[in-house]
């Protein structure tokens, strides 16, 4: 008899806080999608194979997480560039 297939509960919510980091929760969302991410791959690849789906759900999510860290990083960066730099004309005009 086999055993049915069961989609982790740990990779939806990877996938569904990936995209409600693009849309609602901007920072939290993405570092829960990246946790949840990692958990569930892990969890997949440790259950017994055919038992656990949902691998393809779980790299959705944290591409999606850790594509929104990396543009929230860079614009953090740009903005203290940009103000740094501000900051540095405005002390060579003084």
């Amino acid at each position: 008899m086999d055993t049915p297939l069961r989609t982790s509960g740990t990779a939806i919510a990877s996938l569904v806080f990936g995209i409600l980091s693009w849309v609602a929760l901007p920072l939290i969302g993405a570092v829960l999608a990246v946790a949840l991410g990692h958990s569930a791959r892990k969890e997949i690849s440790r259950a017994p194979p055919g038992t656990v789906d949902g691998d393809g759900l779980a790299l959705a999510g944290l591409i999606l997480g850790w594509a929104h860290l990396a543009i929230f990083i860079a614009l953090i960066m740009f903005v203290f560039m940009f103000l740094g730099g501000l900051a540095f004309l405005g002390h060579l005009g003084h």
